[in-house]
């Protein structure tokens, strides 16, 4: 046997498996690096949901989403409580309760339930013209500020300028009424 060239032999295949492992090191690391970014991705990543109308473009996140879209869902909220006659309430009420949270529903619903029977029973209508939407993402809240006409029997009882605040929440890809609320008009 030749002892010199089985150990260059020997030193070849060392010298090869320290360059494999080596590079089974970097690839390790690099599938670490992959998972890291993926799992910082998930946390950020925007879906597209589409109110029931769309007026401007917008964006949400895991639990936020963006003035815009609250602005457009505070809108169409505030159509559903406050622009009401005796013949829609009822519809718009089922409507509402559909987006509402699941805390707030039975007292939303109850709420809505007497608003209807008052409105039926003297026969009224409202009319919100909204004028300002104030926005706070940080908060999910939007103030709407507007005049609220009332109308009984077809004779206007009143024409007040009104300030209300919706609270909202994001979560499952859905928006969430937690609050709707009467502020005094001058608030910001």
């Amino acid at each position: 046997m030749d002892f010199d060239r089985l150990n260059s032999d020997i030193r070849t295949m060392r010298r090869r498996n320290r360059g494999l492992g080596l590079a089974l090191g970097l690839l390790a690391v690099g599938q670490i690096l992959s998972l890291l970014v993926i799992i910082n991705l998930l946390g950020t990543v925007r879906t597209v949901v589409v109110p029931p109308s769309l007026n401007k473009t917008f964006w949400v996140s895991r639990d936020k989403a963006s003035s815009e879209y609250l602005e457009q869902m505070g809108s169409f909220i505030a159509w559903l409580i406050l622009d009401v006659t005796p013949a829609s309430i009822d519809w718009k009420k089922d409507i509402l309760l559909g987006y509402v949270e699941p805390d707030q529903y039975g007292a939303l619903k109850t709420r809505q339930e007497v608003e209807a029977e008052r409105l039926k029973r003297i026969n009224a209508a409202t009319i919100f013209a909204p004028q300002q939407l104030v926005a706070n993402e940080e908060g999910q809240t939007l103030v709407i500020r507007g005049r609220l006409r009332t109308l009984v029997n077809g004779f206007e009882t009143a024409n007040d300028l009104k300030a209300y605040q919706i609270e909202f929440s994001y979560a499952g890809a859905r928006m969430h009424v937690n609050a709707f609320k009467e502020l005094p008009y001058a608030s910001k």
